[in-house]
């Protein structure tokens, strides 16, 4: 909440003061939690299931307010889960790429069916880059755009561009956790001429070389 609330409330004060006339916010898929597939940008977000999503969403109303009162113009990038080179070190795809090189157990909760649409981190890079054009208030998905995968989906992928095999820990499913993420990112090749290039396996492909030299 300090961070995603206060922080980009923080944001918005010193563009205001400063007459800073262009934000860029970077969300997230999980305040789609309960909603139609495959998610649409108009679709209303008002049930998150964890309180990262539910700091998301105080930033993105946040940011609205300060458009209407200021005329601060905002692109909202509603994230797909990032993966690839230099990820983030508390998700899935780099914490399994990982344990899998060092012949250790991949923790995975629930029974690995849940499937995400995995978006490639130069794709998401060159989408928030392009969502600096004015737009007035926009709320843009950058996601895979293709069907969604599952965890032993990417897992299996792992284990053919490692020549390893995979020992999985399997544990309660966690409740904060969305069974599946698909975008609709119609919105994104309209507005800003984007589509992700960057094939599912082959951004495994990419992730497994970086971690092998690592």
């Amino acid at each position: 909440m300090s961070t995603n609330a206060q922080g980009t409330l923080n944001l918005l004060e010193c563009m205001r003061e400063n007459k800073t006339p262009k934000m860029v916010l970077a969300s997230t898929s999980s305040l789609y939690a309960g909603q139609e597939m495959p998610f649409k940008e108009d679709l209303a977000v008002n049930t998150p299931i964890s309180p990262y999503a539910a700091s998301k969403k105080a930033a993105e109303v946040m940011a609205y307010t300060y458009h209407y009162l200021y005329k601060i113009d905002v692109s909202v990038v509603r994230y797909f889960t990032v993966y690839g080179p230099a990820g983030r070190p508390d998700m899935s795809p780099y914490i399994f790429a990982d344990k899998l090189l060092k012949n250790e157990e991949l923790p995975v909760f629930g029974d690995g069916s849940q499937s995400r649409d995995f978006t490639y981190v130069d794709d998401i890079a060159e989408g928030t880059i392009l969502a600096a054009k004015n737009v007035g208030y926009e709320i843009i998905n950058l996601g895979g755009g293709n069907n969604p995968y599952s965890l032993l989906q990417m897992i299996e992928l792992m284990e053919k561009y490692s020549g390893k095999k995979a020992k999985l820990k399997l544990s309660e499913k966690v409740k904060a956790d969305m069974d599946v993420t698909w975008a609709d990112i119609s919105k994104a090749r309209r507005l800003l001429g984007w589509e992700p290039k960057v094939g599912f396996e082959e951004g495994i492909k990419r992730l497994m070389e970086w971690h092998q030299k690592r």
